[in-house]
């Protein structure tokens, strides 16, 4: 005998995620994630090479990239240049009161790793900001649609003059970010321990595989700040709100990047190049 029609049937409640399926789901993301940011490098590349986008884009973008960056990089590598001289040197007077070796040991750090890894946080955030920004307000607003309508691909006009000119400016600012870090080590050591400027001024640790390491870190950076951060701003929704969530979200995962990037190529550079 059926129940009545006016008796309302009873479900069974929804059973709430386990275990497996909240460690599974961040790392399915984030497969998609990295799956969906090498297929926009191997299109930046792409366009890189068949583009029909203005050589003045690229110019633009260096300008702005670089233009309105070199203060703030150059304050925050002096704040960063003259702690780690001074608490450097403060340490080393616990263990052995000599501070002939702090210049050269400074400057061999600072040319293989720590201008390269330290100076490009500020530029992850000032300039994947900037990016997501940009294009996550033409996503928005539908004016990458209206590229597409006009068979032009927003990739070839939007990703690649920014990549390019990343590539270029992110390189020049990290090596006068190492300039001015090592200024600023020099002042705090003549200052603060007695050291001078000739001895301070030690590239005599310094080796090739130092300097090659360092470079390949700054064109690493400068190219994964620019696709990490328009990956965010091409999958922009939500209007302003979409905005920020994108800008945000391209600061820590550029910020990310530049950490496993330093892990990879500190790993590679010490294999290439043994001390």
């Amino acid at each position: 005998m059926s129940a009545p029609a006016d008796v309302p049937t009873l479900s069974a409640p929804p059973r709430e995620p386990g275990f497996l399926h909240a460690l599974g789901a961040p790392l399915v993301a984030a497969g998609r994630d990295l799956r969906e940011l090498l297929a926009l490098f191997a299109q930046t590349l792409y366009w890189c090479v068949r583009g029909r986008r203005e050589k003045g884009d690229v110019i633009a973008q260096m300008y702005s990239l670089g233009n309105r960056s070199w203060f703030f990089l150059s304050v925050s590598m002096g704040f960063i240049g003259m702690i780690l001289v001074f608490q450097a040197g403060a340490q080393a007077a616990k263990v052995v009161p000599d501070f002939s070796l702090l210049g050269p040991f400074y400057i061999k750090l600072l040319v293989r790793d720590l201008a390269a890894s330290i100076g490009a946080m500020p530029l992850a955030t000032r300039v994947g900001a900037g990016i997501a920004a940009e294009i996550g307000t033409m996503v928005v607003t539908e004016q990458t649609d209206a590229l597409r309508m006009c068979s032009a691909e927003p990739v070839d006009y939007l990703v690649v003059p920014r990549f390019l000119a990343s590539i270029v400016m992110t390189t020049v600012l990290l090596v006068w970010a190492a300039f001015v870090a090592l200024i600023a080590g020099m002042i705090v050591a003549k200052h603060s321990y007695g050291v001078s400027y000739v001895n301070f001024v030690d590239f005599s640790f310094v080796t090739p595989g130092d300097a090659i390491t360092g470079l390949m870190k700054c064109v690493a950076y400068g190219a994964a700040i620019p696709i990490v951060s328009a990956h965010r701003g091409l999958r922009t929704f939500g209007g302003a709100e979409g905005v920020g969530r994108a800008t945000t979200d391209a600061v820590v995962h550029s910020t990310f990047a530049v950490i496993m990037l330093n892990f990879v190529l500190s790993t590679v550079g010490f294999l290439l190049f043994p001390e």
